[in-house]
């Protein structure tokens, strides 16, 4: 059996711990209409039409806007469906993010 050192043995613990909280991003695109933004994250998250709105604008000057957290697999399936919807979406870290 291989002997990892302590640190890289850590950081790969600390990767893949499951107690931390990972954010699904929404990236601001030239395709999507703000209106579809909208739509999706009120479909998709069950948002009000005023916080669907608030995290579209957030994207739409900020960039971006994290729209759900949760375990990482959750998030992968948050960004899928985001993937599905046609908006450019991604994962990371909670710790991490923004």
């Amino acid at each position: 059996m291989v002997k990892l050192d302590e640190k890289v043995e850590e950081a790969i613990n600390e990767l893949f711990s499951t107690d931390k909280p990972w954010v699904t991003i929404v990236w601001d695109d030239p395709v999507n209409l703000m209106t579809y933004v909208t739509y999706v994250l009120m479909e998709l998250f069950g948002y009000t039409k005023e916080k669907a709105h608030e995290l579209m604008m957030k994207v739409h000057t900020e960039g971006k806007a994290v729209v759900s957290t949760g375990s990482r697999e959750e998030m992968e399936h948050d960004v899928a469906r985001l993937h599905e919807y046609g908006l450019w979406a991604t994962l990371q870290r909670g710790d991490q993010a923004l």
